[in-house]
């Protein structure tokens, strides 16, 4: 069986463009949803090699950044870090530090120790009952982007408070579409778009076209060799006494988002456009364009029945 035929995949050949050139679509499974690899490629070998280097990125990331998986890294260096400094490997490492970097400019409004108030809410989206008040503040006393210490020069990570957790869930799928995407330029495709939950990450436009993504209901931007990444209630919240809460927590209070909004950020790194995409649904409008000017992206905001 070819071997990426082996898991809930589809293939989809669309005729011939530009030339040589054919349209090819892939889908699999990896960190918790499909990601779907589109590429344009010679010969329908080089394409399934293409995207089989893509989808082993995801794969072998997942394993260093799942926070579901107990055998993870990230779950085993969370489980040494607050007794000692942890070396990791240089893709944890250099998620981590991105995600310390996006912390320190948007004063805690993206914070990957906020793990343990990410599980309350996620209790609180299947019991459909708030998180207790003293449950929230015992959470927080384990929550600080400041209490990370990394050490470059050996690549080490260290918690300094006991019961830290890391969540890399608002980094990790925009950091494996960058590892992916480089994988599949290593593979010879540069014409590609890999989709991946709320991110998307864009080489090379298709011959005579452009890759045209929609956002919202009505708005439709193109790009290319660019990263999109998108956040918002749309789809995980939970709705308790009238009120909306997001999945996204605001980790300086350790409460569900309320404010409704959708923020799609542009930019070249995927990693960094995930990660602020998050922080920006927190920070709201204004404080969220001045960081994402920062950082040289283009924020979108979008609110209900845009």
């Amino acid at each position: 069986m070819n071997i990426l035929l082996a898991s809930v995949l589809t293939v989809s050949d669309i005729g011939r463009v530009g030339g040589e050139l054919t349209r090819y679509q892939y889908s699999q499974l990896h960190m918790g949803g499909r990601v779907a690899i589109t590429l344009y490629s010679a010969s329908s070998e080089a394409a399934e090699a293409a995207a089989k280097a893509g989808f082993a990125e995801f794969a072998r990331l997942e394993d260093v950044m799942s926070d579901y998986r107990p055998a993870s890294e990230l779950m085993r260096l969370c489980e040494k870090a607050a007794q000692r400094p942890v070396e990791a490997s240089p893709d944890l490492f250099r998620v981590v530090s991105i995600a310390q970097k996006i912390s320190a400019k948007s004063h805690g409004a993206f914070d990957i120790t906020c793990g343990p108030v990410v599980a309350l809410w996620r209790r609180a989206r299947e019991t459909k009952r708030l998180p207790p008040k003293q449950a929230i503040q015992e959470a927080l006393r384990e929550v600080g982007y400041r209490f990370v210490r990394l050490d470059p020069s050996r690549r080490t990570i260290q918690l300094l408070k006991p019961g830290m957790k890391l969540d890399l869930g608002g980094i990790g799928k925009g950091y494996a579409c960058d590892a992916a995407s480089a994988a599949i330029r290593r593979a010879g495709c540069s014409i590609f778009l890999i989709e991946a939950g709320g991110n998307i990450r864009a080489g090379n436009p298709p011959p005579n076209r452009e890759w045209r993504i929609g956002i919202g209901k009505s708005r439709v931007i193109a790009i290319e060799n660019a990263s999109v990444s998108t956040s918002g209630d749309a789809e995980q919240f939970v709705e308790i006494g009238g009120r909306r809460y997001s999945h996204i927590v605001d980790p300086r209070t350790g409460i569900g988002v309320t404010n409704r909004v959708q923020v799609t950020v542009i930019g070249k790194d995927g990693a960094a456009a995930d990660a602020l995409s998050t922080a920006l649904c927190v920070l709201g409008e204004r404080a969220g364009k001045r960081l994402a000017k920062e950082f040289k992206c283009k924020p979108l905001f979008l609110h209900p029945g845009d």
